[in-house]
């Protein structure tokens, strides 16, 4: 007794395609599994990388130098105050400090030492953000459960630490005016881009920005780099 076997090619082909798209799936899957990671912005009311824009910024905004000497006398004492809408406006009476300091002005706590008043008007301290992206967007499980992470072929933030002040110089006691000085300006950037899902590189003109995930790392010290 002879049995025959037919062999249907179309069904062979139609079961090769499936077990192909089965198998691109699943690669796909543990691909994008893979490349998913948790990264938390921050611990902190304001990131690390935003609280060196805005002090570095205002840092800039002091020159090493005065070309126009202030209206003081050397060895005068002084007492600062500070105004503004800005929450982070204290970073700009410090920095203050110190410069006035480093140009032979002694700062004082209060009125009653001092011989003149300098109150900083603080006009806008802050950070301002941007981005570009193209590709996909993460997708959150909804019907399907399945969720996505982002896929970014193309993607670019911008961070950017902005300060602008200026302050009034009056005698004490007497309270009159002396002089208003030209506006402080100054700014600090901070840009990540990211190419093809998982090539990514930042452009910063911070001293020491934080690096995430970073192996061998510089150590500062003294404001020197070993």
């Amino acid at each position: 007794m002879m049995f025959f076997i037919t062999i249907d090619m179309d069904e062979i082909s139609k079961m090769n395609k499936e077990l192909k798209a089965l198998i691109l799936s699943l690669v796909i899957v543990v691909l994008m599994s893979a490349c998913s990671a948790t990264h938390k912005n921050t611990q902190t009311p304001r990131t690390a990388t935003e609280q060196l824009l805005l002090s570095e910024a205002v840092l800039t905004s002091l020159p090493q130098q005065i070309d126009t000497p202030l209206p003081i006398p050397s060895g005068a004492k002084v007492v600062i105050d500070t105004s503004g809408i800005s929450a982070d406006r204290h970073i700009v009476q410090q920095a203050m400090a110190g410069w006035l300091g480093q140009h032979g002005y002694f700062v004082q706590n209060d009125k009653e030492n001092a011989t003149h008043w300098i109150n900083v008007t603080v006009e806008s301290l802050g950070t301002e953000y941007a981005d570009i992206f193209f590709g996909i967007p993460p997708i959150q499980g909804g019907l399907i459960p399945v969720s996505t992470p982002e896929l970014a072929i193309y993607k670019a933030e911008y961070q950017t630490g902005y300060v602008k002040f200026h302050f009034d110089i009056f005698e004490l006691p007497s309270g009159r005016f002396v002089q208003t000085t030209a506006p402080f300006i100054a700014e600090k950037f901070y840009n990540n881009y990211t190419l093809l899902l998982m090539f990514s590189f930042k452009k910063t003109d911070l001293i020491a920005p934080p690096q995430m995930g970073t192996i061998k790392r510089k150590i500062y010290s003294l404001g020197k780099s070993e």
